[in-house]
């Protein structure tokens, strides 16, 4: 069977180049193709994968749940045990204002259900994100994305949405009275890793509060351990009004969720009923999946482990053909000079057995986000190997 032909004939393409990898397993943080070649998974499916492939925990977890059951009802109908204890458990790492939550299926989905959330607390209408923001591709989400170039060919999006510079406190004064949300990434992904001063989010913070502004923190690609605290905005003590996760929440299996108050997600009940519904959003295979990321995500020193293997990398990346690496955790952007010796360092790094990958927008870097499991030994080895694509840049 030509897997690569049919992959042509009836997948639905994203780009004319795709990367082709024709995977046969993965394993911990290495990706096996047909041919017996294993690279070195260095982003984790885009954050994904956070605690390894085929984690022994995760697939304990997910075979024991589908022996019991599978998909049995729409989101909110049933009690399910592994449902109710993945939103009990993060309940518990969260603070007060954030103990209800909402699974749905994706990152996007969480955005989107958020931005109707905050219209329905506040009853305005106005939308506040930020230059050079991501927070998804469907049609809200992509509404509150700031790269043009990908929003152009779908427009008219959603109405209502204003963009203001990330990291701005004079600019915060544009947050007013009209405005229902403020939805912002704690650290910028798509955008190449950039930090905002504390300071700033301090400032953003107040500035929600005297206008009555719901704030939102999409951490999809940020939370779950990612930056070396279980929610990025732990390193600014600075807490939303609603937080969004997907990626690495599921450990490897699709879910999302949004979360806030008691009081506000009960709005979604009334005035309409079923104000928000999924039918897939809670699947309890999911969700048992995700408690099992979330136990070993907490396990001692995990997470403190986690920023000590992203300064190590950190160190071992210094090159005279890096610009500047930014990093959070084992969230890296790894800036060179040009887009061209991005794309070469990719297809360089693939021959050496090394899976890194573009920015959707920032084509001058390259992301580095591996699995949070990866050995300090791992890392050694990747970034030896690195180095040998920096040379031949």
């Amino acid at each position: 069977m030509d897997l690569q032909k049919l992959f042509f004939e009836h997948l639905a393409p994203t780009s004319p180049f795709p990367f082709l990898l024709n995977i046969k397993s993965a394993n911990g943080i290495y990706l096996e193709d047909i041919d017996g070649k294993k690279y070195m998974d260095l982003i984790a499916g885009i954050g994904v994968a956070s605690v390894g492939h085929a984690n022994p925990k995760i697939i304990e977890a997910v075979t024991a749940q589908i022996k019991n059951y599978g998909h049995v009802m729409v989101y909110g109908e049933y009690i399910q045990e592994p449902v109710v204890q993945l939103a009990t458990n993060l309940a518990a790492a969260l603070p007060d204002n954030l103990q209800t939550c909402y699974f749905v299926n994706s990152g996007a989905e969480a955005n989107e259900a958020a931005i109707k959330l905050a219209k329905r607390v506040t009853g305005r209408s106005e939308i506040i994100s930020f230059e050079r923001a991501y927070h998804g591709n469907t049609m809200g989400a992509m509404s509150v994305s700031g790269n043009e170039v990908k929003k152009q060919a779908f427009r008219p999006l959603v109405p209502g949405v204003r963009f203001i510079p990330f990291n701005s406190i004079d600019d915060l004064k544009q947050i007013s009275n009209q405005t229902a949300a403020v939805i912002i990434e704690p650290i910028q992904g798509d955008a190449g890793v950039i930090i905002p001063d504390k300071k700033f989010m301090k400032a953003l913070r107040e500035r929600c509060d005297e206008t009555g502004a719901i704030l939102i923190f999409d951490e999809i690609q940020t939370g779950m351990g990612r930056t070396g605290k279980l929610f990025a905005f732990e390193h600014f003590a600075v807490t939303p009004d609603i937080l969004t996760l997907a990626k690495g929440l599921g450990g490897g299996l699709p879910i999302g969720a949004f979360i806030s108050s008691k009081e506000n997600m009960s709005l979604l009940a009334r005035d309409p009923m079923l104000g928000h519904i999924t039918t897939f959003g809670g699947n309890p295979v999911c969700c048992a999946s995700a408690l099992a990321a979330l136990s070993i995500i907490n396990q001692n020193n995990f997470l403190e482990e986690v920023e000590t293997k992203g300064q190590l990398f950190e160190s071992l990346l210094e090159h005279k053909n890096v610009v500047e690496i930014r990093r959070k955790g084992l969230m890296m952007a790894i800036e060179l000079n040009s887009e061209e010796k991005v794309d070469r360092a990719i297809e360089l790094a693939r021959e050496e057995g090394v899976i890194i990958y573009w920015f959707l927008s920032t084509r001058n870097c390259f992301r580095i986000s591996p699995p949070l499991t990866i050995t300090t030994d791992e890392v050694i080895e990747a970034s030896t190997r690195l180095q040998r694509v920096f040379e031949r840049l």
